[in-house]
């Protein structure tokens, strides 16, 4: 991996990103994707291997894991972790896909060029709705995979013995699932973890939009304050042509 690019990118997208965003992002850096490459990928790397069942019979093994662990956790937790993290390198796509467009059209234009984007990595128009759109994504992808896990794994558990009686097994065989413990405590801690970021941006979704909607209103009472002074200017004007013969204008609401 090189470091280099993926520190760019995360301070592309630490600097993009409101309090909550940088919250959620170190929460996924540290808690999540760190915890998932030191130590989660070795407690699972026995997991096919030091999973015996008290049968000899060809094949009984195989089939029994297959049947209780259709896909790895590592897997998993993998995709989960590409798909959370994918929408937060778009916003980072559109910001610099709006310099550029601001680099081609001054080019062009010279010295009659007017700024398109005073402040390109301003969440206005376009960049507000790829923000807020990925924010729902990325809790949308962690309620779907914490799903997943809880239709495959119930309660998100492994039991130490499990019973299979599926072909080609003589009879009802015991399982042994090797580490239960230790891999039910890091499930655990992986729940908790992306509850908390589902909780972050849905709680950030919830700010960008009482933010904008705060402002909305403050631009309506501006233009509102605005036409009531200009009534007030409209109505004091006639006082001042009345000896021209210019008739006064009734300002006063019916």
């Amino acid at each position: 991996m090189n470091w280099g690019v993926f520190e760019g990118l995360l301070s592309g997208v630490n600097k993009y990103s409101t309090a909550f965003g940088r919250i959620w992002l170190s929460l996924v850096f540290i808690f999540r994707l760190l915890v998932y490459v030191v130590a989660a990928e070795r407690v699972w790397s026995d997991d096919h291997k030091d999973f015996d069942c008290n049968t000899r019979q060809p094949g009984c093994t195989n089939v029994c894991f297959d049947h209780f662990f259709p896909v790895s956790h590592i897997r998993l937790w993998a995709l989960q972790l590409i798909l959370v993290t994918c929408p937060s390198l778009l916003v980072i796509m559109h910001v610099a896909y709006r310099e550029a467009k601001q680099q081609r059209r001054r080019a062009a234009a010279g010295s009659d060029y007017r700024c398109l984007y005073p402040n390109p990595g301003k969440k206005r128009g376009g960049l507000w709705w790829t923000y807020l759109l990925s924010l729902i994504f990325k809790a949308g992808v962690d309620i779907i995979f914490l799903y997943i896990f809880y239709r495959l794994y119930r309660n998100y558990t492994l039991p130490s013995v499990v019973k299979c009686e599926l072909p080609p097994c003589p009879n009802t065989v015991d399982c042994f699932i090797s580490r239960p413990t230790e891999k039910n405590i890091f499930t655990i801690f992986m729940v908790v973890t992306t509850c908390i970021c589902i909780a972050l941006s849905l709680v950030e979704a919830t700010y960008l939009i009482g933010k904008r909607c705060c402002e909305c209103l403050q631009a309506r009472s501006g233009e509102s304050c605005q036409h009531s002074r200009d009534c007030a200017l409209s109505c004091a004007e006639p006082e001042d042509t009345e000896g021209q013969g210019i008739p006064p204008v009734d300002c006063k609401p019916p």
